[in-house]
């Protein structure tokens, strides 16, 4: 029996996928504008290089994998300590170097082979760092829920009220959504926090107004700054497991295995390169999107073109000046009670990541690598030598990365 012309896993760029498309952007739209709305980034420029990096991405992988890129979450706090500190322009160039990782990443396996990422970070490195992730950015999230993180202009049992009606719509769809519904829970909560919002008279459409339908996303190059790389960098190794993740994933829903074919040296390269072209116009790194690929489970549109569609829908919608300007007006204490959720799974996957791989930890060697990425990054630890710099989940990565390589292999239980 034929495929339909959706399940087919070739690429075929038919007109009338526009509308699958669209979809797709749409389950990944809540997601992608999130990052630059709590990085003080601009969502018109992630919208446009979450389309640049789909369609680079498809170049690079010869339009084999049916994926969307779009803003990390990985990165969200390592852009917002180097917002505060060293300024937009430098933290790009960070980002940037990240993107460079991925590159050197790709090249190195297609030396050496796709099992080199297994001995070098696996799941007891990867699971731990992971989870510092979520929990260095949990202040964060409370702190935007209830008012002292944002604009300052709602706090309280107000901010409280609106926080807590985003997150438990959110969690409600999740849990007992049907259908498409069940896939965009996100972007379903922070409508029915940002209508509360509007009828307590906390929104003000005024930027909304004055913005015109048409404009140019607010480019940003950024300036070279050594310590944003020292920073940054190592930050790039979670979401670069991430990524051998969610390509196996997306292989096991439509049976291809892109490891092999076109392989995973190339969507690591098509994600790096994806990452430091969003980086260096002033968009957040990109990555690939799981929430995109449940929807293709689920509606079982398996052709690459379909993702093509989406990124070109993504491009035009990052010229519409009002989105912009109206996704500023949610109240942060709305995004604050999406965060407490988001921050947390972050910690679950990691959570989940040593749980899938059987890691022991009574083992002396594992007890001793988790415990010292843990402490080291939740505790703020932070090492410096002269101008080099490096803490929280940069530290945690590359301190995992170095326990894995020297410490010897099974001991007995401490």
């Amino acid at each position: 029996m034929s495929e339909s012309p959706i399940q087919t896993t070739e690429y075929v760029f038919r007109r009338n996928d526009a509308l699958l498309g669209a979809q797709m952007l749409f389950v990944a739209f809540g997601a992608l504008v999130l990052v630059p709305i709590l990085t003080g980034l601009d969502p018109n420029v992630a919208l446009f290089t979450a389309g640049l990096g789909t369609l680079v991405f498809q170049v690079i992988t010869q339009g084999k994998v049916p994926v969307f890129l779009a803003s990390s979450f990985a990165f969200i706090a390592p852009i917002q300590h180097g917002v505060a500190t060293w300024g937009v322009p430098a933290t790009l160039c960070g980002l940037v170097a990240a993107g460079f990782f991925y590159v050197i990443l790709s090249v190195f396996i297609k030396w050496q082979g796709p099992g080199v990422l297994h001995r070098l970070l696996p799941p007891v490195v990867t699971g731990p760092v992971i989870m510092v992730i979520g929990l260095v950015l949990a202040p964060v999230a409370v702190g935007m829920a209830t008012g002292t993180i944002g604009d300052g202009r709602i706090v309280g049992r107000t901010a409280m009220i609106l926080s807590m009606t985003s997150l438990a719509v959110t969690v409600a769809v999740a849990v007992f959504g049907k259908g498409m519904i069940r896939l965009v829970p996100i972007l379903i909560g922070i409508a029915v926090g940002y209508a509360l919002a509007m009828v307590l008279g906390l929104v003000d459409f005024s930027p909304v107004a004055k913005a015109s339908w048409f404009s140019l996303p607010r480019f940003t190059l950024p300036s070279w700054n050594l310590d944003a790389i020292v920073y940054i960098f190592p930050v790039a190794i979670a979401p670069a497991i991430e990524h051998f993740g969610d390509v196996l994933a997306i292989g096991s829903v439509t049976g291809k295995d892109y490891v092999d074919d076109p392989g995973i040296h190339r969507t690591l390269m098509g994600d790096g390169i994806a990452t430091s072209l969003a980086s260096f116009v002033g968009g957040p790194p990109n990555t690939t999107y799981s929430e995109v690929t449940g929807a293709v489970t689920l509606t079982k549109a398996y052709n690459p073109a379909i993702m093509t569609w989406a990124a070109l829908c993504a491009i035009a919608l990052a010229f519409v000046g009002k989105i912009g300007a109206l996704l500023q007006t949610i109240p942060s204490p709305v995004m604050g009670g999406i965060m407490i959720l988001l921050f947390g799974m972050i910690t679950v996957v990691g959570l989940n990541t040593l749980a899938r791989s059987k890691t022991d930890l009574t083992e002396a060697r594992n007890l001793v690598i988790v415990s010292l990425i843990l402490v080291c990054g939740i505790g703020g630890m932070k090492f410096s030598a002269g101008s080099f710099s490096i803490e929280k989940i940069g530290l945690a990565g590359l301190l995992g990365l170095i326990l894995n390589l020297i410490l010897p292999g099974t001991r007995k239980a401490l």
